[in-house]
């Protein structure tokens, strides 16, 4: 439909077609319409399509009345959609929610509960297109996420593959993370790398690309070991993401005999790994003479030497395989050596205020045994010893005791001194990847890119993102919690990398974000407008890239919780009245 105007006549007319002919008929003469009258129903029917436009042209005096925030939602959904995160999550109610759950974790960590009342306050509904939801939806939707992990991360994976370079490099980490209650299905006791002693947790492990981007995410039981996280990483590498050439990059607890076997067996001649070797396996190369102390003075070093199967059981004492089964394999084995004199210092410093511990330590007790007649050495030493232990430098030092002056002498073991501080910021890196291939130097820097993970931990699990504390019991709620988290990371990375150059922490620069709201209009129907920024959001939205809407149109969905936080505060004041 289209407005034919001449200078004495305007016609409204429609195109139609006849078979394959296009006709035009008359709908309406309005040539008795004055010219204002014509140009206004000429702009209405330019913006048919979408009347927002047209709103948004209008410029009338009208009463402004603040709307809900608007700025972090749109930026962060750009970059999900950017990410292809959007696309995985696919267009279906559940992963609408489960994108509003990732955005959420971005803008403001905390439960599904919270989640729901921060929905309140933003243009949620608007912009995801999301209908009335409460946590109880979003609790059932982490079952869905759950179900529908392996598909997301196939998803994210493809296009990260068809974006980044070198993307048969791949690096691999695990962390824990403790629990406060003890009725979630995965915790139970392990290695706790919290320090949180007594604490049931879970293991979770992250396997990302070479440029550091997560790639997929697993959580396994407490109690699960290091090296057996690794299997099903191989697998989802050949099996899912049906990778040609693998290298594999873990830390120097993870990568054992028998998962450098499962790695080497992959893709025959295709499948590598970089790894670390630990102290002891350093002291037993130095003492067969394979290593030599004067290699780590250079900044970097090489050796390459040929191994068997046999050789690598033997190296880290594992049962060797049946006499029948045995069959020599011999393959290249390259060790790069490095001192670094940072660290070197760093662990120097702390020996040496552990020992400042125990003798203060030791000036305690001796103080102890003085003031207290029925105090016997025998025990206090007891106590020196278990500090001793807790601090891992028993083996530093010596002690004498006086039983009849009730004192405890102690004396520092030069020699064990010695032997301990002598690979002090030495480390080794181990590999298969004949030298040809690639240096030293990338090598190095290719097993340093495990610090790309561990930024990635750190920043999941502390304020930035809030992997714990875990409101969760079931194990499918529980992944999927780790799933979010993920995603989160992911955008909150992209993110820091745009806002390089502002003087802002993310988690600032969000909140800043946050603080951009919409006003409302009533003009032919209820719309938000959006206000143009002050300087601060326009800097970052420059950054970003990113480009805001003039208008959107209000959603009338009504989203609240089930739990009431009026009642709760009412009970808690009745009880405390009562």
């Amino acid at each position: 439909m289209h407005l034919d105007r001449t200078s004495d006549r305007a016609l409204l007319r429609e195109s139609y077609r006849e078979g394959k002919s296009v006709k035009k008929r008359t709908i309406a003469n309005l040539s008795a319409c004055s010219k204002r009258e014509l140009d206004a129903i000429e702009l209405a029917l330019q913006h048919k399509d979408k009347l927002e436009d047209l709103l948004a042209t209008i410029n009338l005096k009208q009463e402004i009345i603040q709307g809900p925030s608007f700025g972090a939602v749109f930026v962060i959904n750009e970059i999900a959609k950017e990410l292809g995160i959007v696309d995985a999550l696919g267009n279906s109610r559940d992963g609408r929610l489960a994108l509003w759950q990732v955005i959420a974790r971005v803008i403001d960590q905390g439960s599904r509960l919270s989640a729901v009342r921060l929905a309140k306050s933003h243009t949620t509904c608007e912009l995801l297109k999301l209908d009335s939801f409460n946590e109880d939806d979003l609790y059932r939707n982490l079952n869905w996420l759950h179900k529908n992990q392996t598909t997301i991360e196939d998803k994210l994976f493809s296009k990260q593959k068809t974006e980044k370079e070198n993307s048969s490099l791949f690096l691999y980490d695990v962390t824990s993370s403790y629990f406060e209650g003890e009725c979630n299905e995965l915790a139970a006791f392990g290695y706790n790398r919290d320090g949180k002693k007594g604490k049931r947790q879970i293991v979770i492990g992250l396997l990302c690309n070479s440029n550091g981007d997560p790639v997929s995410i697993e959580v396994f039981p407490g109690n699960t070991q290091d090296p057996k996280t690794v299997s099903s990483q191989l697998r989802k590498l050949t099996e899912r993401f049906k990778a040609k050439a693998i290298t594999f990059v873990g830390d120097r607890g993870m990568i054992k005999s028998e998962q450098k076997k499962e790695i080497l067996s992959l893709v025959p001649g295709q499948s590598h790994y970089i790894t670390a070797i630990t102290k002891p396996q350093i002291k037993k190369l130095i003492k067969d003479g394979t290593l030599q102390m004067s290699l780590f003075d250079t900044k970097l070093a090489e050796i390459t030497i040929t191994v068997d199967s046999k050789d690598d059981l033997e190296a880290t004492g594992e049962p060797e395989e049946k006499e029948e089964e045995k069959e020599t394999k011999e393959r290249i084995c390259r060790y790069i050596m490095r001192k670094n004199p940072i660290r070197e210092k760093e662990i120097k410093t702390v020996r040496a205020e552990k020992l400042q511990v125990i003798e203060q330590a030791v000036i305690k007790q001796n103080e102890y045994l003085q003031n207290h007649p029925m105090a016997t050495v025998d025990v206090a030493l007891k106590r020196l010893l278990i500090k001793a232990q807790n601090l891992k430098i028993d083996h530093l030092i010596k002690y004498s005791i006086d039983k009849e002056s009730k004192t405890i002498q102690i004396q520092i073991d030069e020699e064990a001194l010695a032997d301990d501080s002598k690979l002090d910021g030495c480390y080794v890196i181990e590999t298969d990847i004949p030298s040809q291939d690639i240096d030293k130097e990338i090598i190095h820097t290719r097993y340093k890119d495990l610090a790309r993970v561990e930024t990635a931990f750190r920043k999941s699990k502390t304020v930035d993102l809030e992997l714990r504390p875990i409101y969760l019991r079931a194990e499918e709620r529980t992944r999927a919690h780790a799933l979010v988290v993920m995603l989160a990371y992911m955008i909150l990375k992209e993110l820091e990398f745009r806002w390089v150059n502002i003087e802002k922490t993310s988690l600032e620069a969000i909140q800043e974000l946050t603080t951009l709201c919409v006003y409302r209009t009533n003009i032919l129907t209820t719309m938000y407008q959006i206000p143009k920024p002050r300087e601060s959001i326009e800097t970052l939205l420059e950054a970003a890239k990113i480009k805001l809407p003039q208008i959107i149109k209000k959603s009338d969905v009504i989203v609240d919780t089930r739990k009431k936080l009026t009642s709760e505060r009412k009970n808690q004041l009745f009880s405390a009245l009562t």
